[in-house]
Parts: structure tokens; C-alpha cells; sequence
């Protein structure tokens, strides 16, 4: 088997979101006995040479509660402690809309 082939097996699912002047990839992958793990990778453009960094990680799907867990518990610590506004990055003509952090966002997973 080649390695183009290798690669589109590898592949299951993707979801990129945009956040401002970072892009995240949130990918599915299939290990070769079909085990399926996530990568979540940063990106973003370095602004002296336009180059774009990208740090990754990888989570194995017997760290999912442990993981979520953990970074439920820190959200909530830093909400708990400081307003956090999001911004939705959803782009209108005109604008960027804003939102409080308890508005209707949730990290259960």
C-alpha cells in the first residue's frame, strides 16, 4: 500500500475552526488496527516572516473523560474568576459579534 493511500485511510474526520488570528484542526484518525485518536492542532501565521506555526497534540480516546474533565474544570475556574468574552467570530458585513462567556457556551462533552 502506498503512502497516499496510507494517508486517505488515516483521515476520518475534520472540523477546522477559525479564531481569530488562530486556526484550530480538530482531526479524527484511524491508527492501522482502525483505533480511533484525535489531534488538535494550532495554527498560526508568525508575524516577521509569515510562516505558519503549528503545535499538535494528540488524545487517545481512553483520555477523553479525563481530558474534557480537566479542561472543564479550568474554563470554569478562569469564568469563575474573570469575565471572559468570546468573540464568535461569525462575520457580517459589518461586524463581529461578541459574546459574555456564560451566555450559551458549554464545554460538556
Amino acid at each position: 500500500m502506498g503512502d497516499f493511500e496510507n494517508k486517505e485511510r488515516e483521515e476520518v474526520f475534520s472540523k477546522k475552526v477559525r479564531a481569530g488570528k488562530r486556526t484550530y484542526f480538530f482531526d479524527v484518525k484511524a491508527t492501522r488496527s482502525n483505533d480511533y485518536y484525535i489531534t488538535v492542532t494550532e495554527s498560526k501565521k508568525r508575524l516577521e516572516d509569515g510562516v505558519f506555526v503549528k503545535h499538535k497534540i494528540f488524545l487517545y480516546k481512553e483520555d477523553f473523560e479525563k481530558f474534557s474533565e480537566g479542561l472543564k474544570d479550568t474554563v470554569d475556574y478562569i469564568k469563575s474568576h474573570q469575565d471572559v468574552v468570546e468573540k464568535r467570530y461569525e462575520f457580517s458585513e459589518h461586524s463581529i459579534e461578541t459574546a459574555k462567556a456564560e451566555d450559551d457556551f458549554s464545554f460538556d462533552i
